[in-house]
């Protein structure tokens, strides 16, 4: 179940990154779709792009700091190479866009795909492992919805 925007957080932010745009245009996708379904149109969503997953906390931190936006979502696709670098953005990026999430107060639906190859990034951004990008967004409005419960549905 999905509730309406309150008046005071009225826009959802996406905020996405830039490195393998290929398969993030298409998490973008599937999460315009699921927010415009859950109440926030497309004209009513910020997408922000950004380099790579390193840089989506501190856009979404600072985006969610502006105090516009009920819902957010962090889109990237983080493809394992031959180095550890592959771990080291995997663990910062995560942590980063879930400490972002608490000190806003403000769901953040995770989209960072962590995958060993190119093929399996497609497959999960719309292919035959479904839409991650979507199912962030939906996570983002199901817990919106369960936090509303705590203040009376407000």
């Amino acid at each position: 179940m999905t509730l309406p925007p309150s008046a005071a957080r009225s826009r959802a932010l996406a905020v996405v990154s830039r490195f393998n745009e290929g398969v993030t245009r298409k998490l973008l996708a599937g999460a315009l779709q699921a927010l415009a379904a859950g109440g926030y149109p497309a004209s009513d969503v910020d997408v922000v792009w950004v380099p790579g997953a390193l840089e989506l906390p501190l856009a979404l931190r600072r985006g969610l700091a502006t105090g516009r936006y009920g819902v957010a979502v962090a889109l990237g696709a983080v493809i394992r190479g031959e180095t550890p670098h592959f771990d080291v953005v995997v663990d910062n990026a995560s942590r980063g866009i879930a400490e972002a999430s608490l000190q806003a107060d403000i769901p953040v639906g995770f989209g960072l795909l962590t995958c060993d190859s190119l093929t399996q990034a497609l497959d999960r951004a719309g292919g035959a492992r479904g839409n991650k990008g979507e199912e962030a967004a939906q996570a983002a409005l199901d817990t919106r919805a369960a936090l509303e419960a705590f203040d009376g549905g407000e």
